[in-house]
């Protein structure tokens, strides 16, 4: 089996034997094996469980950026305590799930965060922080890596000072993070630098993303803007359609020529529906996680593992342990606690998660769209713009003008 799949992906056989021999590989394969069981094959593909759990611990946070989704500020009253979360920790780890991600708020103001991230590491699960990046010093970066967190999402949102801390609330902001970042950087950690995409800030990527390339990370993610949280007071700084078209054209671009070190990722679906149109002998796949590298064969399997992966390669969690599909969806389907060793059975039955996970039930244009299994639009932009997550994403390009015929009916 190995040795056939290797061929078809063009790898060597040694090299995925290797790559089996990584705990958190051998998760992910199993998770496939059982998304095969439980939902056979379709479009797209649904594993067995969601590959990472991105887990907000605490609302408590040092900055007041102006979109944050969380509202955050304080901590929640019912935030779960140590042991509850050890809890949680363990039901994820039963069900299969690859990775958790902390965020928050701001995680690393959780005094117990390192022994939940080392109890999860000692589970075999991958460990990761969204965070805004001013706490990490060297002896904070040290803590880290001792409970066993690899990955580190720092937010930066702005070239200059000025534009970064006017958005995050906080003056001082930038210089404390990108200190952050370098610290991260030296320590070895996986870094990926996020920023969210507004009229703050649209026409500082190109240049930001040069930066974050001379800080020497690994990743740069586009985030969409979505109007939730305290983003609802901000909607008019939202990019248009046409906007984010030539900037996820832009991206592509940059991740085609290959001439910076740092890989470009976007939270758009759209970015790979950009990206299939402009593919050349070898396709290259942007989705949330990575860069997938396909051959022209395997075009195909573009269909299966694209598109919004709310509600099916991740769900988020609350900090009282209430569940949702994405953290961007202010909608519980459920607390953690209560699903319990129930959660494959609600993995797969859950209604709103089969609705996310139906490109075809979407509502049109989306629902017709040829780029429906690879894009499907943001479900969150969707539920933020419209209150219905089967709505069009009005970001998208091809479905702005039908939505604006729509609205004058």
């Amino acid at each position: 089996i190995i040795k056939r799949g290797a061929i078809s992906f063009g790898a060597d056989p040694s090299e995925i034997k290797e790559k089996l021999k990584d705990p958190y590989w051998r998760r992910a394969l199993i998770s496939v094996v059982k998304g095969l069981a439980y939902f056979g094959v379709r479009k797209p593909f649904v594993p067995g469980a969601p590959f990472l759990v991105v887990w907000d611990v605490t609302y408590s946070c040092n900055l007041r950026c102006k979109h944050c989704y969380a509202n955050a500020g304080r901590p929640w009253p019912d935030e779960l305590s140590t042991e509850e979360a050890k809890r949680v920790i363990d039901i994820l780890d039963r069900a299969g799930v690859v990775a958790i991600a902390w965020s928050g708020g701001e995680p690393l103001v959780r005094p117990d965060i390192y022994e939940l991230s080392k109890y999860a590491s000692d589970k075999g699960m991958y460990v990761a922080m969204a965070t805004n990046g001013t706490l990490i010093d060297e002896k904070t970066a040290d803590r880290l890596k001792d409970s066993g967190v690899r990955f580190l999402q720092i937010s930066l949102d702005g070239l200059d000072p000025r534009t970064h801390d006017e958005f995050r609330g906080i003056s001082g902001a930038w210089k404390r993070t990108v200190e952050g970042i370098r610290t991260a950087v030296r320590k070895g950690f996986f870094v990926n630098v996020a920023t969210t995409v507004t009229r703050y800030n649209l026409k500082q990527i190109p240049e930001l993303i040069k930066f974050c390339d001379s800080l020497g990370v690994q990743w740069f993610m586009m985030y969409n803007f979505v109007p939730t949280g305290r983003g609802i007071f901000i909607k008019e700084e939202d990019i248009s359609p046409e906007e984010r078209e030539e900037l996820l054209k832009l991206l592509w671009n940059l991740l085609k020529e290959r001439r910076m070190r740092v890989q470009v990722l976007s939270t758009a679906p759209q970015f790979a529906r950009v990206a299939l149109e402009g593919r050349g002998e070898e396709i290259v796949l942007p989705t949330h996680f990575y860069n997938a590298h396909l051959g022209s064969k395997l075009e195909s399997l573009a269909d299966f593992i694209g598109g919004c992966g709310a509600g099916r390669f991740y769900i988020g969690l609350w900090p009282n342990g209430d569940v949702r599909p994405c953290v961007f969806f202010p909608m519980k389907i459920g607390n953690i606690l209560e699903i319990g060793d129930g959660f494959d059975a609600w993995w797969r039955t859950n209604p709103v998660l089969n609705d996310l996970r139906n490109k075809d039930e979407l509502q049109e244009p989306c629902g017709s769209c040829p780029f429906r299994y690879v894009c499907g639009g943001c479900r969150a932009r969707a539920y933020g713009y419209f209150g219905d997550y089967m709505a069009p994403d009005p970001g998208c390009i091809l479905a702005a003008r039908p939505i604006e015929l729509t609205r004058k009916t």
